[in-house]
């Protein structure tokens, strides 16, 4: 059994510790959104019928979008996708009310985390989507604006999904595929879900936490974690985000 699989089984059990073996690796974004996961599947039975529930089946909204608030940096998953087409609206308290538009990462150059730190950033669910997508954060950010990009996300869904990737370049390699998980909560009859996400890095651990619960680690030398941190919005969301910080 592998230290990270040892410490699951300890502090969360043995049916988390099951769930974070991992899996293939996925081609950028593809499975953060419950609908473009079954895509495969569905390709596998019939070809045509996979092409539709694919990406031209579920194109990004337009929104009206305005781009991203001054001082941050957007990155879009397709270089065809303008990070234009997000739309950041300031809301009460220092928050913003977010539309997407494309997929999307989100960022301060200046927002660096080296060592032991604690990335916070709260993310409130305001509608139903048409089907659950995904958002959450990252951390270990590097060259994020060019071809080599590579940061370690942990997202959450409104269907009470968590899962743990690495982006490199234009991959996206699953650590954890979307799992169930009772600290994720599920979104209410209107749409709305509260998540409250921090990531906490260590010596030897980054810690994944959804409102002060633990719900997944990885052993630090396996994942990028010193580097730009920030948050990540799938697209066809609407969600109110409090802005990341970093101690």
């Amino acid at each position: 059994m592998t230290l990270r699989l040892a410490l699951l089984s300890a502090l969360l059990g043995p049916a988390l510790a099951t769930a974070c073996t991992g899996s293939a690796p996925a081609k950028g974004s593809a499975s953060d959104s419950a609908a473009q996961a079954a895509a495969p599947a569905a390709a596998a039975a019939t070809p045509a019928a996979g092409a539709a529930t694919g990406a031209a089946a579920d194109p990004d909204q337009t929104v009206g979008g305005n781009g991203v608030p001054a001082g941050f940096v957007g990155r879009t998953d397709e270089a065809g996708s303008p990070i234009s087409g997000a739309k950041y609206t300031a809301a009460g308290n220092g928050t913003w009310d977010v539309r997407t538009g494309p997929a999307h990462i989100l960022y301060s150059p200046t927002m660096v985390g080296h060592d032991h730190y604690t990335l916070e950033a709260k993310i409130d669910q305001v509608e139903a989507p048409h089907h659950p997508e995904a958002y959450g954060i990252f951390v270990g950010g590097a060259q994020l604006d060019g071809p080599g990009q590579t940061y370690t996300y942990f997202l959450v869904r409104g269907d009470g999904m968590y899962s743990v990737k690495v982006r490199k370049g234009d991959d996206a390699r699953t650590i954890t595929p979307f799992t169930a998980n009772a600290a994720v909560p599920k979104a209410d009859a209107t749409g709305h879900a509260s998540y409250a996400l921090r990531a906490t890095v260590t010596t030897d651990l980054v810690r994944f936490y959804v409102n002060g619960q633990l719900v997944a680690m990885e052993e630090r030398k396996e994942v990028p974690a010193d580097g730009i941190a920030g948050v990540r919005i799938n697209h066809n969301l609407h969600v109110v985000l409090t802005p990341a910080t970093l101690k």
